[in-house]
């Protein structure tokens, strides 16, 4: 399994940024798909992340400017960023959830996303 990432760079405070997320080689179902972030010092966090059925959920720092959505079909995912914040500055990390126990989560290498006050 590969993810794909794209979408990241430089943005201005309130602005916004599309990431992109596309699996490829995935011969399983999938549980969830999702996005968590890291900034410097700090421990890797959940952002957001949709179940196969579409359900989403949100870390509350995000709620209400970010949106998750899926395209199943491609086994991809985006997280549209809006009113961007200097504190949203972290790596972003796709993460794939087999819905089978026995296979583990597989990640991207991240994406970089910079906010400037």
């Amino acid at each position: 399994v590969q993810l794909a990432e794209s979408g990241g760079g430089l943005v201005q405070a309130g602005g916004s940024l599309r990431l992109s997320c596309a699996a490829s080689g995935v011969t399983f179902s999938i549980n969830t798909m999702g996005w968590y972030r890291q900034a410097p010092g700090k421990q890797r966090e959940l952002v957001a992340r949709i179940t196969s059925g579409g359900s989403a959920n949100y870390a509350g720092s995000v709620e209400g400017r970010f949106t998750i959505s899926a395209d199943n079909a491609k086994n991809t995912v985006f997280l549209q960023m809006n009113s961007l914040k200097p504190e949203d500055t972290a790596v972003y990390y796709c993460n794939v959830d087999p819905k089978v126990p026995w296979i583990p989560d597989y990640w991207g290498q991240g994406t970089q996303v910079t906010v400037s006050a």
